[in-house]
């Protein structure tokens, strides 16, 4: 491969962008396995053949040089192409083999990919599958810049380069304590929560951004109390007595009612309409379109 003239190793490349990625020798050695005075060799070299400096050292740290950021996008596109090829190639030499790297968020992996996860690895055992549990608004990001190959987030997706399939559709519920003035209701109107704490899902999970948006449509700012990533956590805090939630059906089926009234109705009522997500743009391996079809068989079968 050669960029501006100067041929360069694919692999000296990988080693430049993961030193760009976590702005540092030593956690990129770490990360790929190498000794820092490997990478630190290697980033040298690079250098005087490109007659410039990549990267200023800050302290422990480095940050990219103006040349350091014009080299990077190159390399990335390089090494993107580079995978692209070696994927395309490893499926043509055995179609059974892979690995998957899934989003899920950590309130939809327990209740719904459990037994699709363990039919599959049934089917195809020699394709790995690593799962990350971040919030929806984090998967749609990672699956955009292709640190995932698939995700699992709330739908619409606000990225236009995101295909998805939708697999459950649901609402919202609110949870209150067993002493709340509304606890005997079951049909409430949002703007009757403008006095309450609310407990809501940390900014990174798309029902954070829903809940805030449904309140001020109806006229308030919700006073947050209190962001978690745990529904359990979060059911629990409502319990004792801390502020109201909105949780979706699938959630509430799971909870303890011992300390907390679920109320099926609220008005206007909230959707929660899930999807599995790729980006349309770039190559799937056998193994990622192969659980697309599965997964996607599996839930009209439900």
């Amino acid at each position: 491969m050669a960029i501006g003239g100067v041929d360069l190793d694919i692999r000296h490349l990988q080693y430049f962008i993961e030193v760009a990625r976590l702005g540092s020798f030593t956690k990129a050695a770490e990360a790929l396995f190498i000794t820092q005075p490997t990478i630190s060799k290697t980033i040298r070299s690079l250098e005087e053949e490109l007659g410039a400096p990549l990267f200023n050292r800050v302290g422990r740290s480095v940050e990219l040089t103006d040349a350091g950021k014009v080299i990077e996008q190159q390399a990335q596109n390089i090494v993107k192409s580079f995978h692209s090829l070696s994927s395309q190639l490893d499926d043509l030499r055995n179609l059974e083999s892979g690995h998957l790297r899934i989003g899920l968020p950590p309130m939809i992996g327990s209740r719904f990919f459990p037994q699709i996860i363990g039919r599959f690895h049934q089917m195809y055992p020699n394709v790995t599958i690593q799962l990350f549990e971040d919030g929806g608004k984090k998967v749609e990001s990672d699956v955009v810049n292709g640190s995932l190959d698939i995700g699992v987030t709330v739908l619409p997706v606000t990225e236009n380069v995101l295909e998805y399939f939708s697999f459950t559709e649901e609402k919202l519920n609110l949870i209150v304590p067993n002493n709340h003035p509304l606890a005997e209701r079951s049909e409430v109107q949002m703007s009757e929560l403008a006095e309450d704490f609310f407990i809501i899902f940390r900014e990174d999970f798309t029902l954070h951004g829903r809940i805030i948006e449904a309140c001020i449509r109806v006229g308030f700012q919700p006073r947050i109390i209190y962001e978690s990533s745990q529904w359990d956590l979060i059911s629990e805090m409502v319990g004792a007595g801390l502020g109201v939630a909105l949780l979706p059906d699938t959630i509430c089926n799971q909870i303890n009612q011992r300390n907390v009234r679920i109320i099926p109705n609220i008005q206007p009522s909230i959707p929660w309409h899930l999807g599995i997500i790729w980006h349309r743009e770039r190559y799937l391996s056998f193994a990622a379109r192969e659980w697309l079809r599965f997964t996607r068989e599996m839930m009209e079968t439900r």
